[in-house]
């Protein structure tokens, strides 16, 4: 990461959330850790972040409320929410709050940072109109209309084809690990998926296979390569 992305963690699990703190922090995020939903809304009213993670149980102010009004200030601001709940009508409360993402307790570390990058992505994508679009060798990439075009050929991917097209783009010339865009795609990185994915990149390798200098290939037990003499974003 180039520039400190900022997250705004509150929970009020002292140790989950000092573990959470110090793992995101390892992995290249500046992470503030506030134990209660008051004190976490007055960091945000004075600070700047780029993400926020909330857990829904806290004290003083529980995180729906915490969320809806730090939507009222920021619109835009991602939130994912941390809950050891697991009813639908809970999570439906989420989602109608403006929730990006809602992660339930037990998870993983690795799971959270997978979510956190998926949607951040999403935002710098959204942003940058630049971003949108992909020369790939003779082909254009436009992510967003989901359109491949060589020549005066256009092929309208599948949301999935497009999401995974993006993610080789991204890392051009460089392992796409495999797990990784399972987690970003499919969100789980189960047998079924998995096999899913290997369909979905055989159809990527048909779609862009009038251009031979482009190619997936396979990288054993890692996960996959987009080699090209040419990707410009």
């Amino acid at each position: 990461m180039d520039e400190k992305l900022r997250i705004l963690l509150c929970e009020d699990d002292e140790n989950l959330g000092m573990l959470l703190r110090e793992y995101l922090q390892a992995k290249g995020y500046s992470t503030e850790l506030y134990p209660d939903g008051e004190a976490g809304y007055k960091a945000f009213l004075k600070n700047k972040y780029d993400i926020c993670v909330f857990d829904v149980m806290m004290p003083k102010k529980d995180g729906f409320t915490l969320a809806q009004e730090v939507r009222a200030a920021n619109a835009e601001i991602p939130i994912i929410f941390l809950t050891a709940k697991t009813l639908k009508d809970d999570i439906l409360e989420g989602f109608k709050i403006g929730a990006d993402d809602y992660i339930t307790k037990p998870f993983s570390m690795e799971e959270l940072t997978f979510r956190i990058e998926a949607i951040l992505r999403r935002v710098r994508g959204k942003k940058n109109k630049e971003s949108n679009v992909y020369k790939i060798g003779r082909f254009v990439f436009d992510t967003q209309k989901q359109i491949l075009s060589i020549d005066s050929k256009q092929t309208k991917l599948t949301t999935k084809e497009s999401e995974l097209l993006g993610l080789l783009c991204a890392h051009a010339n460089e392992i796409l690990q495999r797990d990784f865009a399972l987690k970003t795609i499919w969100i789980d990185d189960n047998y079924f998926n998995a096999r899913s994915m290997d369909v979905y990149i055989t159809k990527l390798r048909k779609h862009l296979k009038e251009d031979e200098s482009i190619e997936i290939i396979n990288i054993h037990g890692k996960g996959y390569k987009l080699i090209t003499p040419e990707v410009e974003a």
